[in-house]
């Protein structure tokens, strides 16, 4: 049933773990059986929500919608993150049933439908957020199915913990992409759910060839890569399998930046460990200090877990985000690399962080002339 292209309401609700009852109305599709499952999150931006579905970091969660107007400008192809969406569900409080914007080419019910994604409107989206702000993140069930029914499903709601995601959304194909300002780099971008915005941005500074989340620390250097950059993902970092020890083979091999779970994959490779924040940071304006500028950054986050500080070595922190203290950013010390949690690639924005893809070039040109 898709709620936001007929006048129809078909009633859905959502049941969390701790028993807490949310009722509205069906959007996107469901399962046969009426339910779907998913652990609940917030994400705090005023637009950008192709953006934010369609990002394979949402793998395994239901993304709840704060702004209480969603899908009023639409879609179109050219905002997707990826080639279908990997997230649960969506929770939003309205969603638009007419979309204008010249850019879109269809709304957002039907794009949800189109994709296989189940969600819910209607829901006081404010008392949902507060709750997780209270409770942190927690799995739940959702769907068309009577209230009984969703609460016998309860126990198959699962949380992201202890799980590997990225084997999921990672392209096993992989492919490769020409550069588009006729820089002559090579870039091997390490899929653990690259963002296609991501893409784009390293398509300026070279070519850059997509690869595996399993592609090893010696298959990368054969293809001479002038740097090699470790995306986004989902989930549990601790959960994925030899990526970090392969990262650990290329440090001081070639120069690297990761972000996100990139980001935290690289601090594994240097024997740190990561921790699950409460509610985690999903949305576009989280203020974050350059420690080496002093600048302030508002950027773009979609993150669950982060990097404990006190067990990371052979770096130093460059970035800290100003709400709650925790690890942004850290460079290696005695080896060409650097990372931060944030998205500077901003899909959706701010673009105030996007001049680290030009210290990624600079590192890699710097290298090259020793």
């Amino acid at each position: 049933m898709n709620g936001a292209t007929t006048d129809d309401v078909v009633p859905a609700a959502i049941l969390l773990a701790d028993g807490t009852l949310f009722e509205g109305e069906a959007i996107g599709v469901y399962p046969a059986d009426g339910i779907a499952r998913g652990e609940f999150v917030f994400n705090t931006v005023l637009s950008g929500y192709q953006e934010v579905i369609s990002d394979p970091s949402y793998a395994g969660q239901v993304i709840t919608f704060t702004y209480p107007h969603i899908g009023n400008y639409g879609v179109n192809a050219l905002d997707e993150e990826s080639r279908h969406p990997h997230c649960s569900g969506v929770v939003v409080r309205n969603l638009a049933r007419r979309a204008s914007n010249h850019r879109s080419s269809g709304n957002l019910g039907t794009w949800l439908a189109d994709h296989g994604i189940p969600g819910v409107a209607g829901i006081d989206t404010r008392r949902l957020t507060r709750h997780i702000r209270d409770h942190g993140a927690v799995p739940g069930v959702f769907g068309t199915a009577p209230v009984e029914e969703l609460r016998a499903a309860l126990g198959s709601a699962r949380p992201t913990d202890g799980i590997d995601l990225v084997a999921g959304v990672t392209d096993p194909e992989g492919r490769t992409v020409p550069a588009t300002g006729g820089a002559t780099r090579r870039i091997v971008a390490l899929d653990l759910g690259i963002k296609s915005t991501m893409v784009r941005e390293l398509a300026r500074l070279g070519t850059v060839e997509v690869v595996p989340a399993g592609t090893t620390a010696s298959e990368v250097l054969a293809r001479e890569p002038d740097g090699v950059f470790v995306s986004n993902g989902p989930g549990d970092p601790a959960a994925v399998q030899g990526v970090a020890s392969e990262l650990g083979a290329l440090l001081g091999e070639v120069p690297v930046f990761g972000i996100c779970m990139g980001h935290q994959m690289l601090a594994a490779a240097l024997g740190a460990r990561t921790y699950k924040l409460p509610f985690g940071h999903h949305g576009g304006n989280h203020p974050v200090q350059d420690l080496g500028t002093g600048k302030v950054e508002i950027t773009s986050q979609n993150h669950n877990y982060c990097v404990d500080p006190e067990t990371l070595t052979g770096a130093e922190v460059t970035h800290v985000n100003l709400n709650d203290g925790t690890l942004e950013g850290f460079r290696c010390t005695e080896v060409p690399a650097f990372a931060v949690q944030y998205h500077p690639e901003a899909g959706p924005g701010p673009h105030d962080s996007r001049y680290l893809f030009e210290r990624f070039a600079d590192l890699m040109d710097e290298r090259g002339r020793r």
